[in-house]
């Protein structure tokens, strides 16, 4: 069924560029806001239902790491050794700048 909706221009503007924002038509911008003002859509409840829904899928690193063939296992290994001598490294300069007085005052 279709229903026209007078509005101010500015107000319709105001539309067009949330709409456009969202990705979606102007039409399917009312509709939702519509469901919304009935009780119909539940942002809220839709957010919870998604967040239970993902959280099965988690995967334990050592199971993800049992799955991975030997030379993606050994390379995932590589790559985490890799960060954990960067993220050192960047700690131990922090530490020198601090001592050195270079540090920034917030």
């Amino acid at each position: 069924m279709a229903v026209s909706v007078r509005m101010d221009p500015l107000m319709e503007k105001e539309l067009e560029l949330a709409a456009k924002r969202q990705g979606i038509t102007k039409s399917q911008f009312i509709i939702d806001a519509v469901e919304r003002a009935l009780g119909r859509k539940d942002p809220a409840a839709l957010y919870h239902k998604v967040r239970e829904e993902s959280a099965r899928y988690r995967v334990a690193e050592e199971t993800l790491d049992d799955a991975l063939s030997p030379i993606k296992a050994a390379l995932r290994q590589s790559l985490r050794a890799q960060h954990a001598r960067e993220q050192d490294d960047y700690a131990a300069y922090l530490a020198a700048r601090d001592a050195k007085g270079e540090g920034s005052a917030d």
